[in-house]
């Protein structure tokens, strides 16, 4: 009893496979940031509005996160 040898060529990958592979690795490098960014803002107006009550528009003004971090980071 003599087993025959397998051949030993790799398969090949089609081009459509490969196409599909490179294009959802292009989407999780731009998607995953994406969504971490909205979650980011998301994140901070319900923090400063709902939790701290103040004006969501406060949020994206540069002065604010100023004296946040002067209050957060000053000697005592």
């Amino acid at each position: 009893m003599t087993a025959s040898p397998r051949p030993t060529n790799p398969p090949e990958n089609s081009g459509g496979r490969t196409a599909g592979r490179i294009l959802w690795l292009t989407v999780k490098l731009l998607v995953v940031p994406a969504l971490c960014l909205i979650a980011l803002v998301f994140g901070l107006a319900v923090g400063y509005a709902v939790l701290g009550g103040r004006p969501v528009s406060e949020v994206f003004e540069l002065n604010t996160w100023k004296h946040i971090y002067d209050l957060v980071f000053a000697e005592s």
